[in-house]
């Protein structure tokens, strides 16, 4: 019967097409099945020839049979292309050494901050932190800014509300020390820091270090000496530094520390602004009147205090210029820090 021919047709077609390896095998299937004088083809041209109440059914059976194997045709294309793909690709060798994953490491900030930190640790300071954002009271008024004071102008500050302020510098976790602590007191407080000034040198987010040392006859000795062993652990033996006069509100006397330019040792360039030295610390006596606000008294205690950038010492450490590098998550640039 015609339906058995063709059952025996779709069965042959079928175990070819998925025996197929190569396009070549496909084509001359595809000829031989459904081509012009192909197999199946043909019996479409018989069904004249046959009785009129067979030639439904063997239509139907025919016209299933070649979708089924136009289905198989394109199923057994998409595997060979597939299997063509993988062999184009490279092969896996299980004999080759496994790759080791890529490590990451602290970003220089983090490394500059622990190396300060670990400094003024074996020196006996404590590693403090404290909010960043922060009452009025703690980053001004306790710390002998009051308002309207025109040392507020130097701030820049990031204002939340007429009291809550994002701190303008880490100074503020002394006075909430000493407000909890009796002396003697010495502290580290590193952390974030935030102010509106953005080029080259700043950002409105900025890394700092203060210090605080408070005890019975605290000198201005004392902060020289502990200030230049942290440079020369720093930045080596060899690196002068001086002590300049300035002005800060919380300190009296209160001192500038600049270092011989790590760049050019003295010599003048443009990172020292040929001048041969760069500031590095901000530093001074703690103001008597810092003392009063937290409960102290400043006929029986002095103390010492300091605060540096982190950036700052990072860009003198590493030879870097331009403090925006820090910040814009460059991998060739932080690679160099692996």
């Amino acid at each position: 019967m015609m339906i058995d021919r063709l059952k025996k047709i779709e069965n042959e077609a079928v175990r070819a097409l998925q025996n197929a390896r190569d396009e070549e095998t496909l084509n001359q299937l595809k000829i031989k099945y459904l081509g012009r004088k192909g197999l199946i083809t043909n019996i479409f041209r018989e069904l004249g020839k046959l009785p009129a109440g067979q030639r439904p059914e063997v239509g139907r059976v025919a016209n299933e049979i070649k979708t089924l194997v136009s289905k198989e045709l394109n199923s057994a294309l998409k595997r060979i292309s597939r299997e063509k793909e993988r062999e184009a690709q490279p092969q896996l060798d299980i004999t080759l050494p496994g790759r080791r994953p890529v490590i990451g490491t602290l970003h220089p900030i983090s490394q500059v901050i622990d190396e300060v930190c670990g400094i003024f640790s074996e020196l006996g300071f404590e590693i403090v932190e404290g909010p960043e954002v922060e009452l009025d009271y703690y980053n001004f008024e306790a710390l002998n800014i009051p308002k309207e004071h025109p040392a507020r102008d130097m701030q820049d500050t990031f204002y939340i509300s007429d009291n809550v302020v994002l701190r303008t510098h880490t100074s503020p976790i002394q006075i909430r020390v000493m407000e909890k602590q009796q002396p003697p007191v010495r502290m580290v407080a590193p952390g974030k820091a935030y102010r509106c000034d953005s080029d080259i040198s700043h950002t409105p987010m900025f890394h700092q270090v203060e210090g605080l040392m408070v005890g019975e006859d605290i000198s201005f000795s004392h902060l020289k000496g502990i200030l230049t062993i942290f440079v020369h652990h720093m930045f080596g033996e060899d690196i002068l530094l001086r002590f300049r006069p300035s002005f800060f509100p919380f300190t009296e006397p209160s001192a500038e520390v600049d270092i011989l330019c790590v760049i050019c040792h003295g010599r003048g360039c443009r990172v020292c602004s040929h001048t041969g030295w760069l500031e590095v610390i901000g530093c001074g006596m703690v103001h008597p009147e810092v003392f009063r606000v937290v409960g102290y008294d400043p006929e029986a205690v002095t103390g010492l205090a300091f605060g540096m950038g982190i950036e700052r010492i990072a860009m003198l450490k590493f030879g870097i210029e331009d403090i925006r590098m820090f910040f814009q998550n460059n991998i060739r640039f932080l690679k160099q820090f692996f």
